[in-house]
C-alpha cells in the first residue's frame, strides 16, 4: 500500500488533546502562531436517539496543522450547518471515516479553495 503524503510544503494534520489559544472577542486565536482557530460541530446520532445532543466538535489551527476532537453537548433544537450536504453520498462517507480527511476538507472550504 502506498504511503499518503501531505501536499508539497504542507505537514500532515496532527491530533492533540489541547493546545493554547487566546480569546479575541467571540473567536479563539492560536497562541503559537496567531491564526484564528476554526471549528465545526456535527451530529453523530439520529434525531430519535436519546444521545442526539451528544455531538462531535472539531477545532483546528490551519497554520500549525493541529486539531482536537471531542464530544460536545448541542441542544436538540439548535440546527447545525452541514458542511458536507452538497457532496455525493460516497464522498460524504469517505470524509466521515477519517478525521484528518474531514479536517483537510473543512480547512480548504474555510480558505475558499474547493479543489
Amino acid at each position: 500500500m502506498a504511503t499518503r503524503r501531505a501536499p508539497a510544503g504542507r505537514q500532515h494534520w496532527r491530533k492533540v488533546g489541547t493546545w493554547d489559544t487566546v480569546a479575541d472577542g467571540d473567536c479563539r486565536i492560536c497562541a503559537a502562531c496567531g491564526t484564528p482557530v476554526r471549528s465545526y460541530q456535527y451530529r453523530f446520532y439520529p434525531p430519535e436517539s436519546s444521545m442526539f445532543e451528544r455531538c462531535i466538535g472539531l477545532a483546528w489551527c490551519s497554520s500549525c496543522r493541529i486539531y482536537s476532537g471531542n464530544m460536545v453537548h448541542v441542544p436538540r433544537k439548535r440546527v447545525l450547518v452541514d458542511a458536507l450536504a452538497s457532496l455525493p453520498g460516497e464522498q460524504r462517507e469517505r470524509l466521515a471515516r477519517s478525521e484528518t480527511r474531514l479536517i483537510e476538507f473543512l480547512d480548504r472550504q474555510a480558505r475558499g479553495n474547493r479543489d
